[in-house]
């Protein structure tokens, strides 16, 4: 199975492509999509939208797994995410991708075992899993893979309930 996972975010969008096989990850793509502070966020959707539909359509990904929106307080920023987050799902559903959902809470379980891990720890559990040499930078590149990480594990349990 192939998995785009998906950090949301309108100044930078981390995805990663990682295929899940017999219990093997392997990292297909891993990176960020930035968009220019200065231009109207409708333009920085553009950009997003154009970037994951170049991506969807070259590597063909059976899912896409985007984390949950979540914030504290800061309600504007919360709403821009919120946009960029539908346009991720939107070029899932242009492609007939199948979208699925996770919050912080159950990425971090999956993927560390423990839903109030620390980001460092998150990040660690990526490189091993995925057996990196070193952690993909920024944060959100490896935040997406995380996403896809939790996807492969959450899909592999359901398949085997079966």
């Amino acid at each position: 199975m192939r998995i785009i996972g998906i950090d949301p975010g309108f100044a930078i969008t981390g995805y990663g492509i990682i295929d899940y096989i017999g219990n093997k990850f392997s990292v297909v793509e891993v990176g960020v999509i930035s968009t220019d502070a200065c231009q109207e966020l409708s333009d920085r959707l553009l950009c997003i939208s154009k970037d994951l539909d170049f991506l969807i359509n070259k590597y063909k990904p059976d899912a896409m797994a985007i984390e949950e929106l979540f914030f504290n307080t800061n309600v504007k920023t919360a709403i821009k995410v919120g946009h960029g987050r539908g346009v991720a799902m939107l070029s899932a559903a242009k492609a007939g991708i199948k979208v699925t959902e996770y919050t912080p809470l159950q990425v971090k379980q999956s993927v560390v075992g423990y839903g109030r891990a620390k980001k460092e720890q998150i990040q660690q559990m990526v490189k091993i899993l995925l057996n990196l040499e070193k952690i993909p930078k920024p944060d959100d590149a490896a935040d997406a893979l995380a996403v896809a990480i939790c996807h492969a594990h959450s899909n592999g349990s359901l398949s085997r309930m079966f």
